[in-house]
C-alpha cells in the first residue's frame, strides 16, 4: 500500500498531505511549486493516462491501464489531449480525403 505506516496501518491524511507537499516542494521549482499542478495526491491520478493519450497509446489500451472504460476517456481527458490532430491531418490532406470547412472556398 502506498500510504502505508511502520505499523501496517494507513497513514492519516494530514501525515499523507504534509509529506506530499514537501516532496513537491523539494523537486518543484518555485512556480511550478506555487500553481496548482500535482497540488493534491490525488491531481495525479489522471496524469498517465493523460501522457499515454498524447503518446497516441490507443484509448482501449489507455482505459484497461487506467481502471476506466473507453466511454470515460472523452469526457475525462478530452481537455487535455494536446497535439494529436497534425499527424492525422497531413495524412489526410495528403490523400486528399480532408473534409471541407463550412465557408472555405
Amino acid at each position: 500500500m502506498l500510504f502505508q505506516g511502520e505499523c501496517g496501518g494507513i497513514l492519516a491524511g494530514p501525515v499523507i498531505r504534509r509529506a506530499w507537499r514537501s516532496a513537491r516542494k523539494a523537486v518543484l521549482s518555485p512556480h511550478v511549486y506555487e500553481s496548482p499542478t500535482g497540488r493534491r495526491v490525488y491531481d495525479n491520478r489522471n496524469t498517465r493516462p493523460t501522457k499515454w493519450l498524447n503518446d497516441g497509446i490507443p484509448p482501449a489500451q489507455v482505459a484497461e491501464w487506467a481502471g476506466n472504460s473507453v466511454a470515460v476517456l472523452p469526457a475525462t481527458y478530452a481537455r487535455c489531449i494536446d497535439g494529436r490532430l497534425p499527424g492525422p491531418k497531413l495524412r489526410l490532406e495528403a490523400a486528399g480525403d480532408l473534409p471541407q470547412m463550412p465557408g472555405a472556398g
